[in-house]
């Protein structure tokens, strides 16, 4: 590990400033990937700025009829909350689907989405329900946020400071997961509500498949709101040469994969509403 100097500010507005003043500086949330990075030696941040000691970070609330999540909040938090269950169940099993418990109690909303692995789960959350990142300084939609591996539309001195999800339908997530990571090597949100910005009432977003990244699955949303069903779905593949292929599983292993995430998320709606 490179050496690098330590700060835990007390406020956002200090946060901000320490990595405006420093080009090398890092914002550090749960470290559940940063730490593990600097201990390979893969990156070497001059400063470390770290958001522990910013409890508003954490807020888990809800207004004007959407979820708010701090950026802080980890993900046993989410899992547990008895306002995310009742206020969005699937949210808080996707949260009890991370990891395992000691990536769990350190890992967070805002560090996963910050990072933008293309295995994560939160992003396909955060592109089904349509919701809004809000920085220290701005507020972007999700489908604007997610612009690639492990890339966003963040500055490199912007902090997330919540997650406004949408309410008023339902969702379930589904994911098959790699027996050691536990990352997904595909995982599927589905989201049935109003139908936002004149699109499709269901929104179909998938992780840990693309090459690009978490997407949304256009054909499976068009076949979901004309028959919300498992066998709508039975037809539809993934092209087998944009998803990823590694050691874990080939392209078209993992665009079966989709697939059948897909159907068992509907399938697990369907219940749900019976």
């Amino acid at each position: 590990m490179f050496a690098f100097t330590y700060h835990r500010p007390d406020t956002l507005a200090e946060a901000v400033a320490l990595l405006q003043a420093r080009e090398e500086a890092k914002p550090l949330a749960g470290g559940q990937t940063l730490i593990a990075t600097l201990k390979q030696r893969l990156a070497a941040p001059s400063d470390l700025v770290d958001l522990g000691a910013l409890p508003a970070l954490r807020a888990i609330a809800r207004e004007d009829g959407r979820l708010v999540l701090g950026a802080m909040a980890r993900h046993a938090d989410v899992e547990a909350s008895p306002l995310v269950r009742e206020s969005l169940p699937a949210l808080a099993a996707l949260a009890g689907l991370i990891g395992d418990p000691a990536v769990r109690n350190r890992g967070t909303l805002g560090g996963a989405i910050a990072n933008n692995d293309p295995s994560a789960d939160y992003p396909a959350a955060c592109l089904a329900l349509d919701a809004t990142i809000v920085t220290d300084r701005r507020e972007i939609p999700a489908a604007d946020f997610f612009t690639g591996l492990f890339e966003t539309a963040l500055e490199p001195d912007e902090i997330v400071v919540k997650v406004l999800f949408p309410l008023g339908g339902e969702g379930a997530y589904e994911k098959f997961r790699n027996p050691a990571s536990r990352y997904a090597m595909a995982g599927v949100f589905i989201w049935r509500g109003e139908a936002l910005s004149g699109e499709s009432p269901v929104r179909v977003a998938v992780t840990g498949a693309g090459q690009g990244g978490v997407f949304r699955w256009s054909e499976a949303e068009a076949a979901l709101a004309a028959h919300f069903s498992p066998t709508a779905l039975a037809g539809l593949v993934l092209s087998a040469d944009e998803m990823i292929e590694d050691i874990h599983g080939s392209g078209a292993y993992r665009a079966h994969l989709a697939g059948a995430m897909a159907r068992r998320a509907v399938a697990r709606l369907m219940t749900a509403g019976a």
